[in-house]
């Protein structure tokens, strides 16, 4: 396969210099790339079509996550991120995951789960009976509402039916959204099918949604990592490795650590969800639903040591993204976002963004046990600091550097090394 996702000191390239080496590994024509992510790969125009009293557009950088090889294959990953570090540590993350064999990853089909809910059932054992001795007819009865998607293989795939009350049952219909993330279709489904529901149960219908914890729709990730290609300095591969896994016993066992950590992931996820166009929002919410499953919030990634002392590091969650529909339709951006990564199906691009979220939540657990997680996050930081106290252009990188050497990475330091700059020019 072609090694596209490697490009050492890619950081230290200049925009334009780092757009024609982008281009040129996608195999994308440079102007094409320029256009569809300039501004935010979004016009105001466009935007007052999407939502509601718009009066501009609201930007986020757009960068490269670098170094990933998923399932034997390398990808360039687009990420939209405000926080400074997320994408490095990612990108170096990926690196020595990479020198394990990379990410394997495998993803359910893309069932979601549409809820009707039923109130004021008088007999929720016999209601229960009627709407399961009737799933053949509902099955059909909601997919007559989704042609286009049967169309493309999808579909109504069954039912469930969930007592929660004595007198409240919630039946839950199974639509396979293929390529889509599937929200609407899944609102349609259970529209369609409600009112025949409601007969059978002989009682009130209710609510009639789409679940965000969409968990027959869940991604797997493994990497097996050698001590050697997290080594530290001042602190060896083992150690390095020991340090991970004990950081992240401390998410199995304490919430408090766990919701932290898996902002961690999370920090990876929602910037590749955001870059493409799909809801970062329904994503979070099934996530943070999963982790809290068995009634204890826990983590969405483990590390641990296997026997061959390798670092093994593991994880499951819930994942409804789309590469047809909704913004990528009408966002530059995202579609271009999505031809940088070149998958052909949301399943693919699940296991894709699902192994950046473990490659983000590697890269904390690894600052943690060593230097701490502020010094590298500081030091990139530096650069916004600069920026927020007025410098431009050359000065940037080099205020930056000052207040890193100082160790006062503030404004307030940052605009006194300004003022110092500025008498050194005029008294030269």
């Amino acid at each position: 396969m072609k090694e596209i996702s490697r490009h050492p000191g890619f950081y230290k390239l200049p925009i334009d210099e780092r757009l024609r080496v982008a281009a040129q590994a996608l195999e994308i024509e440079l102007d094409e790339l320029i256009a569809a992510i300039d501004r935010g790969g979004l016009q105001a125009e466009t935007a007052d079509k999407i939502i509601e009293n718009v009066i501009g557009t609201y930007a986020l950088p757009f960068a490269l996550g670098l170094n990933f090889k998923v399932n034997g294959r390398d990808y360039l990953v687009p990420m939209a991120v405000e926080e400074p570090s997320v994408v490095a540590a990612a990108s170096n993350a990926a690196k020595m995951i990479r020198a394990g064999g990379g990410f394997f990853a495998d993803a359910d089909e893309s069932i979601m789960i549409g809820q009707v809910q039923l109130e004021y059932v008088p007999n929720a054992a016999e209601a229960s009976a009627a709407i399961i001795s009737h799933e053949k007819e509902l099955v059909d009865l909601g997919n007559r509402a989704i042609p286009d998607l049967l169309l493309h293989g999808g579909g109504v795939r069954g039912l469930e039916v969930r007592q929660l009350t004595d007198d409240m049952l919630v039946v839950h219909m199974l639509v396979d959204c293929r390529d889509a993330m599937g929200a609407n279709t899944v609102n349609t489904v259970c529209e369609s099918v409600s009112g025949r529901i409601g007969l059978l149960a002989r009682c009130r219908v209710g609510l009639r949604i789409l679940s965000n914890l969409c968990d027959q729709r869940k991604v797997r990730v493994t990497v097996k990592v050698p001590p050697s290609a997290i080594a530290s300095k001042g602190f060896s591969g083992e150690q390095v490795r020991d340090g991970i896994a004990k950081a992240s016993r401390f998410a199995e066992i304490d919430p408090y650590r766990a919701a932290t950590h898996n902002k961690g992931v999370m920090n990876g996820i929602d910037a590749v969800v955001i870059a493409t166009g799909n809801d970062f929002r329904a994503v979070e919410a099934g996530a943070h639903a999963y982790a809290a499953r068995s009634g204890r919030y826990r983590p969405l990634c483990t590390f641990c040591v296997d026997d061959q002392g390798q670092l093994l590091g593991k994880m499951e969650i819930p994942m409804a993204l789309g590469i047809i529909g909704g913004p990528t339709r009408v966002h530059q951006g995202a579609r271009m976002a999505l031809r940088i990564l070149n998958v052909k199906s949301a399943r693919e691009l699940a296991q894709v963004v699902a192994s950046v979220g473990l490659a983000s939540n590697l890269a904390a657990l690894r600052a943690l046990s060593t230097e701490g997680i502020q010094r590298g996050h500081m030091t990139l930081h530096a650069r916004s600091v600069a920026i927020a106290a007025g410098a431009q252009g050359a000065q940037v990188e080099l205020v930056a550097e000052r207040i890193r050497a100082l160790g006062q990475i503030t404004v307030e330091a940052a605009e006194q090394v300004l003022q110092d700059l500025s008498n050194e020019r005029y008294s030269t």
